[in-house]
């Protein structure tokens, strides 16, 4: 616990008054009271409270490693050195507010050694607890079969399940040492004398880091996995962290269980088995009245069911006020009154946080959902399958357990990391939601621009989807708002200027160098970025003088084989960088594949869902449908190079149309390129490259189809790669374009890992990032330009194995497309806009996207 290792604080109470509190002898008690002041005033107060109920404090209060309900008393024993600094650590908020701790520091084993048992049940993995403990882990964790189930149900961390030894109830025991040959003895010494029992559990011994990380993921799925699982309740907290003496643990957990199913309950329980803390989320109905009350008549029977093992109500996560009207039942009236006495010396006016732990609002008061939750059921453009087609009920999916307020590590969330600010975590944007759809704060539902605000430096990057424990897509939901924001309304310019982007693009190619001179000629680039709502300090990128579909359609030989592959010719390689996608053509035709193109110019509409314009971005989707529809009803695959666009078909697609079967079996046929090579070409032989990399994912790529394929390719390439820790690059599209905060926000976000290590790698070391506007952020702000997977790939095929000279990578880099010369296409821009063709196809998708 904190308090275990509170050493010091240094706190301010409602008055004002400044002190420094920790263990006090009696002889220094003495003194402060005779000095006289505020301080001596609650040093005696808290002195003759001691005194009064000291009996009872220490026959009521449980010594449990993990007992955190009520005011922690005990430390203002005399045995205990009146130590108030431990007295104070759990108080919520209700007494003092800390300024600054002094903690003790443990000193954390150098090696680890993970050993995992399976036994019959959970019950009899409590049981076992006990003869663990003698063995001096570190950690024992344990977790039940019905937790296994949630996470296949959630397809959550599937890899590692195979890691469990047999069983129904695990426990997770970690033990440390100075070297690995001693904390693998721990952990075989503990095996060897388990072997000899009769039931003897089966085992597993983990000394490979990784695998200890895999399996300690699954336990770490806990909350992830037991909150709105598919087919299941929807589930809360409620009695999600009562404690227990450890030897009791494995009959707590069965009683625990038979009063669950009295009233009809049947939730995962996990937890820190070796402290006799169990962790569950129940499938409470407060909805409904009488669902309110099953929920409080459980709590009542839980409370006295952990009391009767000596146990505490919260074990973790304290009171609050979901369990202050149950401490009575666990101390009794007395202690109930001296912990009222304990925050009224700290807080005459009860102004600190009232209503938590004592004198509390109630159980059913407050409740974020309660009998008379009815938001409204709005129409929506995605129709948030996993939430029951609802937008209301995806709204309550954040449970608040605040994962996206890191710091560091992982892509949730790149705005929080940046601006520190709640209202741009993922948690804050939930909730802004949340109260929008219940009303009741939030007016003026989605025209509310409070919400917008809390949106707007969103870089709908997807890592919540992913790196959320619940999964809460807040891309998705940003989206979605935009486009009922916006109903009626003009967009800001750059959604005009960027969500566009395939229209002027194809307008653009019949002039690149008209195009390319209105965006970088000196003066009249400051003009064109100013009309756009782009920062001055940004380049925009270029324009080819060659598209890949003219090159692909002039080229002189085409591989021809019963192996088709369809390349997906995205709007961002095929008009700015047509060297990606001439990569590709050549790895795909090396690993034996014939590539064709669609017939027809598409676009996923990526760009669009930025600024909510889903009915655009639908009708889009629905073109690729009809154009490919006999590709994909004969199964050719589908590669995409840019994984934005990969990630539409993976995940937009089926949420916007959800009864299309065309639309499924697309989702299930496209690939990046890595995915690809490593599931369907298993035979194509990569050539090795003797090079060093370091490689950006892209936030979609991470969040949606993972890069586990990635590492796979890079396997066997025999490249000396190393995978950022990097999030977000910023750029994430037209959002590190736009002037003002976004532009702020996307360099700071970039200069967090990414741009750093790329400026300092070696020239010799290939920078990969597949994402075009991460290739985009590096080439801005360093002196160096990322690489395509597929131009890795390339250069990999032309060095045949051998080592490569000291120059930069994409110094080397042969792009392919010197091969067809650029057509002379000089007519007026205007002309261009306006041609017969393009009038219909552009202009009035433009003005359909506008209305």
């Amino acid at each position: 616990r904190t308090s275990d290792n509170t050493e010091s604080l240094t706190i301010v109470t409602y008055d004002g008054h400044q002190m420094t509190v920790g263990p006090t002898s009696e002889e220094e008690l003495q003194k402060i009271i005779e000095a006289g002041g505020r301080k001596a005033e609650i040093y005696s107060r808290l002195r003759n409270l001691r005194d009064k109920y000291a009996g009872l404090i220490r026959e009521k209060f449980p010594n449990i490693p993990r007992r955190v309900s009520g005011y922690n008393l005990p430390q203002l024993l005399p045995e205990n050195g009146f130590n108030i600094a431990k007295a104070l650590v759990g108080s919520e908020g209700t007494c003092v507010t800390i300024l600054e701790a002094k903690l003790t520091l443990l000193k954390a084993p150098k090696q680890k050694t993970l050993v995992v048992l399976g036994y019959k049940d959970v019950y009899e993995a409590g049981h076992a607890v006990m003869q663990i403990l003698k063995h001096k882990p570190i950690g024992l964790e344990g977790i039940d079969d019905i937790l296994i189930s949630y996470m296949e149900k959630k397809g959550l961390n599937l890899k590692d399940l195979p890691l469990l030894p047999e069983g129904k109830g695990w426990l997770l025991v970690e033990f440390g040492g100075e070297t690995k040959q001693e904390s693998d003895q721990k952990g075989r010494m503990l095996m060897e004398e388990l072997k000899k029992e009769k039931d003897a559990p089966t085992m597993s011994l983990f000394d490979d880091p990784a695998q200890e990380k895999m399996l300690w993921e699954v336990r770490e799925s806990g909350l992830g996995a037991t909150a709105w699982v598919p087919g299941e309740p929807m589930s809360v907290p409620g009695w999600e962290d009562s404690a227990v003496p450890p030897e009791k643990v494995g009959e707590y957990l069965k009683a625990l269980r038979d009063l669950f199913s009295k009233y009809d309950y049947h939730p995962s329980v996990y937890g820190h088995f070796g402290q006799g803390c169990i962790h569950c989320r129940v499938e409470f109905d407060l909805f409904t009245e009488t669902g309110l009350k099953n929920y409080k008549a459980f709590t009542i029977e839980a409370a006295h069911l952990v009391v009767k093992f000596g146990g505490s109500l919260s074990g973790e996560h304290g009171d609050g006020q979901a369990r202050g009207d149950l401490l009575e039942i666990m101390y009794g009236k007395e202690l109930v009154e001296a912990f009222k006495e304990f925050k009224s010396i700290w807080d005459p006016e009860w102004k600190m946080n009232p209503g938590k732990i004592i004198d509390s609002y109630g159980q059913l008061t407050n409740l974020r959902i309660n009998n008379h939750y009815n938001p409204p059921h709005e129409n929506t453009h995605f129709s948030f399958p996993d939430d029951k087609n609802d937008f209301a009920r995806a709204t309550l999916r954040c449970v608040g357990v605040g994962n996206c307020r890191r710091h560091e590590n992982g892509t949730m969330c790149p705005s929080y990391m940046v601006t520190r600010d709640e209202k741009h975590s993922t948690r804050g944007r939930a909730r802004m939601l949340f109260e929008m759809m219940e009303g009741d704060i939030t007016k003026g539902g989605w025209k509310n621009k409070d919400v917008k605000e809390s949106l707007d430096l969103c870089l709908a990057c997807k890592g919540c989807k992913a790196d959320c424990p619940v999964n809460v897509d807040m891309a998705t939901y940003k989206s979605e708002f935009l486009s009922h924001y916006y109903k009626g309304r003009i967009r800001p310019r750059t959604a005009y200027a960027f969500g566009w982007i395939y229209w002027w693009s194809r307008i653009a190619t019949h002039v690149p160098r008209l195009a390319n001179f209105m965006m970088h000629a000196p003066v009249i680039s400051s003009v064109t970025k100013a009309i756009a709502g782009v920062a001055p300090e940004r380049r925009m990128p270029k324009f080819a003088p060659v598209n890949f579909r003219d090159w692909f359609a002039e080229r002189k030989t085409k591989q021809t084989t019963n192996n088709k592959i369809i390349l997906w010719v995205d709007t961002f390689n095929n008009f700015f960088l047509p060297e990606t996608l001439v990569a590709g053509v050549e790895v795909l035709e090396a690993a034996g594949f014939e590539v064709i193109i669609p017939r027809q110019i598409l676009c996923c509409g990526r760009p669009l869902y930025d600024f909510g314009m889903l009915t655009t971005a639908k009708k889009m989707l629905l073109q690729i449908l009809d154009v490919l529809e006999n590709e994909i009803q004969k199964d050719i695959p589908i590669v995409g190079l840019e994984p934005s666009c990969v990630a539409v078909f993976r995940d937009e697609l089926c949420n916007l149309l959800p009864d299309n079967e065309n639309a499924k079996r697309l989702k299930k046929n496209v690939f990046t390129l890595a995915e690809f090579l490593d599931k369907r070409a298993t035979d194509f032989k990569i050539p090795t490259l003797k090079r060093k990399a370091i490689v950006q994912g892209h936030c979609h790529h991470k969040a949606i189809m993972k890069m586990d394929s990635e590492k796979n390719i890079f396997r066997k390439t025999a490249m000396d790669v190393e995978m950022l820790d990097s999030g977000c690059c910023g750029m994430a599209g037209y959002f590190g374009y736009e002037k003002g905060d976004h532009y702020a926000v996307s360099v700071a976000a970039g200069e967090r890992v990414l741009l750093p290590a790329v400026r300092n790698v070696e020239k010799t070391t290939i920078v990969i990032a597949d994402g075009f506007s991460c290739r985009e952020q590096i080439e801005q702000e360093t002196n160096r330009k990322g690489l395509h997977l597929a131009q890795v790939l390339q250069m990999a095929i032309r060095e045949k194995g051998k080592n490569s000279s000291d120059e930069y990578p994409e110094k080397l880099y042969v792009d392919g497309m010197k091969l067809i010369k650029p057509k002379s296409n000089y007519l007026p821009f205007v002309l261009g806009v306006f041609a017969g063709l393009y009038f219909k196809n552009i202009v009035s998708g433009m003005i359909k996207s506008f209305l």
